[in-house]
């Protein structure tokens, strides 16, 4: 039997804002989903502040330790917009004007528009591969296996269909739900022997107020739909012996 890779990736948002609460974080969703469907999955999500010395050490670390880095935020006009320089300074890569971003720029915004604020967002690690941006022209870009995308949530999802077929991923990662009305400690005990027995599945369990009812979700993962339906099996069992009530949500 062959063993296909597992691969794995993490997410690194970039932003004062969002660690201040003056913005709430929409990106780690959108890409997590998109990556599932790649067969990507995501180990580690990392919120950081705009400086420098911590972006670099974050990004050093983690992309020895993962398949894909992906940033968000930072790539933008302003002076506390410094990912491309952190990522430059990680790489040990020469901070330059990239010539084929310049020029999408350039023909983006109208004459006397194309101001230094602008211009400062062409200017990336040398030779980095750009992702295009259908929105707004700015592109993104990436080097090895980190990829810089913007913090715009509209924006930054509009750029992921141009990396679709960048990516290698493996067998789209499948999940499936069960609702109960119950409480965590009353399928515990049953949960536990479940995942025990299937451990190369991964079951979540996540608590809900709903309809002015407690209740519970299990949430079952694999790239393997058969061993999701295994699994499933063995939680409906225990679930009718203890005779729990399976809600719609």
């Amino acid at each position: 039997m062959i063993l296909k890779k597992k691969y794995k990736s993490a997410i690194v948002i970039i932003g004062n804002e969002i660690l201040s609460v003056r913005k709430q974080d929409s990106n780690t969703s959108t890409l997590a989903i998109w990556l599932s469907s790649i067969g990507v999955n995501v180990a580690e999500v990392r919120v950081i502040p705009d400086v420098q010395e911590i972006i670099v050490d974050t990004l050093n670390l983690l992309r020895s330790t993962y398949d894909y880095v992906f940033t968000t935020g930072g790539i933008g006009p302003t002076h506390d917009d410094i990912t491309a320089q952190s990522v430059s300074k990680a790489f040990k890569i020469k901070y330059e004007v990239h010539k084929e971003a310049f020029e999408i720029l350039k023909t983006y915004y109208k004459t006397g528009q194309f101001n230094e604020g602008r211009q400062k967002m062409a200017w990336m690690p040398k030779n980095a591969n750009l992702i295009l941006n259908p929105t707004s022209g700015a592109p993104g870009f990436n080097v090895e296996n980190v990829f810089c995308l913007p913090g715009v949530p509209s924006i930054l999802k509009s750029m992921l269909g141009g990396l679709t077929n960048t990516i290698v991923g493996g067998e789209p990662i499948k999940s499936h739900t069960i609702s109960l009305r119950t409480v965590e400690s009353e399928i515990a005990n049953s949960l536990t022997k479940v995942q025990n027995d299937n451990l190369d599945v991964e079951i979540g369990s996540y608590p809900f107020f709903h309809a002015g009812k407690l209740g519970v979700s299990i949430v079952i993962r694999s790239e393997d739909q058969t061993k999701i339906d295994v699994c499933n099996s063995q939680i409906l069992k225990f679930v009718i012996a203890k005779k729990i009530e399976v809600v719609e949500r």
